[in-house]
């Protein structure tokens, strides 16, 4: 059992970590892949998908990696691995994607329990904000396994919701597939979509700490890259059969599950969907709590226990506002666009490059 355990958090965790930080920010919806994927076609949006995952692993690999030998676990520390004194330049556009990823979830969350109860939008966002901020108030090892039960959860419904999708309406998506022809932006899509959700990668650097060998950090990274997209995969494959008619929903999930007509899987996967978006948000907000207390610790003090929860629940309830204010639609398909070549500049490439050559000159511990 022990055996099982270390497998786990050295190989699968990490993968685990990335895939609860990637899924709440859009696609637990389906939303963000109804922007990037669809317009490419139903074949197109798979290769895309297919290259987002590759771009995904290559640089997991190599950041797990570098992070392992610097025993670089903030974002802090491990940017200035990468970009020297320029790290402050990703610390801002990252705190840019927070308010973002977390306005978007802040929206989804809305739209889910006024969905499912009646209840006013504001509720949703309310209740999203204290559950992550009951969670990192309990520290890092607790954050683990509640992100490891959730995201075995959110596996079980998808697998559930694609087997039944595909038995319901396999014949629709089958004709899409075949009716329509590839798209020529399917590459781009892939690049874009992995392009902005790799500065989710230093917000993942605290489950890294149980790895001890290469080995471990480029498996992991490697298999972080499949693990975080293949619920999206599903869901996609899900959405094909009305991939014209879905275009236009904001929550693409909902458009699916009324198809289904199965009001206790409604609940099911919508639970699933909101216990996706706190995933998301404790691992962003950690990494923000985590670079705070190691410029406390700098300091040679201690950063207070009710600062996290409480610098949390602040970024949210200005992220919030901004839902309110722009809207879920609006918010995906124009802030992120904006973001995705701002970190592919400041993190993939310099991952690539500088990461690669910087190990070179770190100790190398089996």
């Amino acid at each position: 059992m022990r055996a099982l355990g270390d497998f786990f958090r050295r190989y699968l965790l990490p993968g685990f970590v990335f895939e609860a930080a990637v899924i709440g920010g859009g696609y637990a919806t389906g939303r963000e892949l109804v922007e990037f994927f669809l317009p490419a076609g139903p074949l197109g949006g798979l290769l895309g998908m297919t290259v987002s995952m590759l771009l995904w692993s290559a640089v997991l690999a190599v950041s797990f990696e570098l992070a392992r030998r610097a025993r670089a676990y903030d974002y802090r520390s491990f940017l200035k691995l990468l970009l020297g004194r320029a790290w402050f330049l990703f610390e801002i556009a990252y705190l840019l994607l927070v308010v973002l990823i977390l306005a978007v979830m802040g929206a989804a969350a809305g739209e889910i329990v006024h969905g499912l109860l009646g209840a006013p939008r504001l509720v949703g966002s309310l209740l999203m904000i204290a559950g992550v901020a009951l969670v990192l108030f309990q520290g890092s090892v607790a954050i683990e396994k509640f992100l490891s039960l959730t995201v075995g959860y959110l596996y079980v419904v998808y697998i559930v919701f694609v087997v039944w999708s595909l038995v319901s309406f396999g014949d629709r998506i089958g004709a899409a597939l075949g009716a329509e022809p590839v798209g020529h932006r399917w590459f781009m899509a892939g690049v874009t979509y992995a392009g902005y959700n790799v500065a989710i990668i230093p917000a993942v650097l605290f489950s890294i700490r149980h790895l001890t060998r290469r080995r471990e950090a480029v498996v992991a990274g490697l298999l972080a890259g499949p693990l975080g997209m293949l619920p999206g995969l599903a869901f996609y494959i899900a959405m094909i059969g009305f991939h014209q008619e879905i275009q236009a929903a904001a929550l693409p999930s909902a458009f699916l599950l009324a198809k289904l007509q199965a009001p206790w899987f409604e609940w099911a996967f919508q639970i699933a969907v909101l216990l996706t978006l706190v995933d998301t948000g404790v691992p962003i907000l950690h990494a923000v709590n985590e670079r705070v207390a190691k410029s406390y610790a700098e300091r040679q003090r201690v950063m207070p226990r009710a600062l996290r929860p409480a610098l949390a629940a602040g970024i949210m309830v200005l992220s919030v506002y901004a839902a309110s204010a722009v809207g879920l639609v609006g918010l995906i398909a124009t802030g992120y666009g904006l973001l995705t070549y701002v970190f592919i500049a400041l993190l993939v490439l310099p991952v690539l490059t500088v990461g690669v050559w910087t190990m070179r000159r770190l100790p190398v511990t089996s």
